[in-house]
């Protein structure tokens, strides 16, 4: 295992005094006063508590464009991203529109055929499907040239996004908390997230004009469990306002109050949706529908969500899971491959990986990367042959590098080598020529280095410190698993010193241990890990509610160990 940097979270102290005066349990106030959370009111997941829909810069002109088009029966189609955010948001547009009147369809483009977000072929087939208003989820806010065709051809564009714009904005209504002039609080809101919102803002509109006297207003809480996926699958920070949705979406799927697809996509992952954690949609459900449009069409993920018969469902969701079981396939296939190209990398020399193969698939060049990224602790990024001859690349980031931000400064230094980028600060796209592939690499490098310190390439483990004895129970672990972690808001990790009374190697290269601290004993599991534990050791590890023939036990999971000085 490598050397890594152990350091605990800063404490707030003014708001753990205020915390436990506030009556919060001591933990639960430690662990929120070192994530920015200073008031007993965070915590608490009401969803009266959400940020009004207001401040969302264009909503109003939002609203009112969608209401008019319910009121001719104007044809809505709906472009759609095509991963698990753009997927959940377009099944939340979908059902949320029809159930205010509107005449609603979708298009998802496909990953090898037309690109990403608007473009203006995509322009060209809705025009031919007679469409009149087009509504995009998940994109559209760089989609200046897709725009222009739209309108050209008679139709009106509105845009709903949360990516990051770039100099210049299409010239339409567009719906962004990240769109300059926007004084929206939350800037972290998923696609799917958006979506909700402005279906939100709909409602109200026709509610101010009496247009449900003759049929059902909707409740719009009933979709929770499409936005709770969509926003932990694209991995948004959880800010108060998105660990809101999420709470909200998570009770629901516990109460068995969820769509048909979500239901059957946890049966053939094998999770139990009454014990269902965030963790579940992020690693199990939201990689089974990202599959459809890694590999194949996301309209296939898109039916799963948007059905409501059980057996339909199910066969979809069946589809999906063989999608994911060739995704891996292929993904181990291409981390083999980008492992004989690495086996020479010099982490000292090198502030970046940029990894390129003809024959990698490029529906799982993210996934790469993001494996690359764990391995080096280094920003990388991975490309693939597309069908036009070009190279797209995926790239995953490192705290210390805006990665979006790094490829506008390659772009600005060298505007001959990439044709289009976008993203976010931890994950971004591209596109480029093959022939610059070298070039691109360098320029990369080079804005690496300009822009990342060096500490940033010492991986760091981030803990809580040090857990007393009488908090290390099943009791705490459940405690902490019935809240939401994720993105900016990190699980709970404890750093603590052990002596190992008894190992074993279990499954493929893991190890189960029994460790001692204060007089105390507990089962600890080291993954992916074939050493020899040593007597006395420091773990960095979570706590764990494992259920075990129908019981449940504490067990502990150690993500880092080193010997003790």
């Amino acid at each position: 295992m490598k050397p890594a940097h152990i350091i605990t979270r800063s404490v707030d102290t003014d708001a753990l005094q205020t915390l436990l005066a506030q009556g919060v349990d001591p933990l639960l106030a430690k662990l929120y006063a070192t994530r920015a959370v200073k008031n007993k009111s965070e915590t608490e997941y009401n969803l009266s508590a959400l940020l009004p829909f207001q401040n969302l810069k264009n909503i109003q002109a939002a609203s009112e464009r969608l209401a008019q088009a319910i009121e001719r029966q104007e044809k809505i189609l709906i472009v759609a991203d095509y991963d698990a955010d753009g997927a959940t948001a377009c099944a939340l547009g979908i059902r949320g529109l029809q159930a205010m009147g509107a005449q609603t369809d979708f298009f998802v483009p496909n990953r090898f055929e037309h690109g990403y977000g608007l473009t203006e072929q995509i322009a060209e087939l809705a025009a031919q499907a007679g469409t009149n208003l087009l509504l995009t989820v998940d994109n559209g806010i760089a989609s200046v040239a897709g725009v222009q065709r739209a309108q050209q051809l008679g139709m009106d564009v509105l845009i709903t996004d949360h990516h990051l714009p770039g100099e210049q904005l299409p010239e339409c209504i567009i719906v962004n908390p990240n769109q300059p002039g926007d004084q929206f609080p939350s800037k972290a809101l998923a696609g799917v997230g958006v979506m909700f919102y402005v279906l939100m803002a709909l409602r109200y509109h026709l509610r101010q004009q009496n247009r449900f006297s003759k049929h059902p207003e909707p409740n719009l809480a009933q979709w929770l469990d499409l936005v709770a996926l969509g926003t932990i699958a694209d991995v948004v920070p959880l800010d108060q306002n998105n660990r809101l949705l999420v709470t909200q979406g998570l009770r629901r799927i516990k109460a068995d109050k969820m769509q048909a697809g979500i239901r059957a996509l946890f049966a053939v992952a094998k999770r139990n949706p009454q014990q269902a954690h965030a963790f579940d949609l992020g690693f199990a459900i939201g990689p089974r529908l990202n599959a459809a449009g890694r590999l194949d069409d996301m309209s296939l993920g898109i039916a799963c969500l948007l059905s409501d018969d059980m057996e339909s469902a199910t066969d979809l969701a069946e589809q999906l899971n063989d999608l994911n079981h060739e995704r891996r396939q292929i993904q181990r296939s291409m981390q083999d491959e980008a492992n004989l190209q690495l086996a020479g990398f010099n982490t000292e020399n090198s502030y970046s990986i940029v990894a390129y193969h003809d024959n990698w698939h490029q529906g799982v060049t993210g996934i790469l990367a993001g494996r690359l990224r764990e391995t080096f602790h280094r920003p990388s990024i991975v490309f693939a042959q597309a069908e036009d001859g070009t190279l797209r690349g995926s790239g995953r980031s490192i705290i210390g590098l805006h990665l979006r931000d790094a490829l506008d400064m390659v772009s600005k230094r060298r505007p001959d080598i990439i044709q289009k980028f976008g993203g976010h600060a931890m994950a971004a796209g591209l596109s480029i020529s093959e022939i610059h592939l070298a070039a691109f690499q360098n320029e990369f490098e080079a804005v690496c280095r300009q822009l990342i310190r060096p500490a940033d390439l010492n991986y760091t483990y981030q803990t809580d410190g040090s857990l007393d004895n009488q908090y290390l129970n099943l009791a705490t672990a459940q405690q902490l698993a019935a809240l939401v972690w994720g993105q900016n808001f990190p699980e709970p990790r404890f750093c603590d010193e052990f002596k190992v009374i008894r190992q074993q190697i279990v499954g493929t290269g893991h190890i189960k241990a029994v460790l001692h601290k204060n007089n105390c004993e507990y089962e600890v599991m080291f993954f992916r890990c074939t050493a020899i534990l040593p007597e006395h050791i420091r773990v960095v590890y979570r706590l764990i509610a494992n259920q075990w023939h129908q019981q449940m036990e504490l067990q502990l999971y150690a993500d880092y160990w080193e010997i003790c000085n």
